[in-house]
């Protein structure tokens, strides 16, 4: 079973095993996290999208460590002014491993009518036609 769902801001694409390496979360190294988010579900024979979200599915994942990524160089130049910095970021990630893709499937039970509902609503009025207003005359050259 597949999943999209949203961590930390981000959109992953998910399935049972899988290894992400998302923001870093406030979890300790070996616990589980559930996330609540899931936008799509997709188990082969059904793909069901949200609105947000999907009701009832939720996405397990297990903390395995705490990194940081690689360093990026952020370098701005202004040519011929002599304007030069050099700046290095380093993102920090945590690695996570999907445990497991759930969904909860609960039938809706039909809306229940009422009376109003029933009886047909009255025709909207046509729009108002514009009222005519004398055009004014103008002179022709001659």
């Amino acid at each position: 079973m597949n999943a999209v769902v949203e961590i930390s801001g981000k959109q992953f694409k998910v399935s049972k095993d899988s290894k992400l390496y998302v923001h870093r979360l406030d979890a300790k190294v070996g616990s589980k996290v559930s996330f609540e988010n899931v936008l799509l579900l997709d188990n082969g024979k059904k793909l069901i999208v949200g609105t947000p979200n999907v009701q009832g599915a939720s996405v397990e994942a297990k903390v395995v460590k705490h990194l940081k990524d690689d360093k990026v160089i952020v370098f701005k130049k202004k040519r011929r002014k002599g304007y030069r910095v050099k700046n290095g970021h380093r993102q920090a990630l945590t690695e996570i491993i999907i445990e497991k893709v759930t969904e909860k499937t609960t039938k809706a039970k039909p809306a229940k009518k009422s009376e109003e509902s029933k009886t047909p609503k009255a025709k909207e009025a046509a729009p108002k036609a514009k009222k005519a207003t004398p055009q004014s005359k103008s002179k022709s050259k001659k």
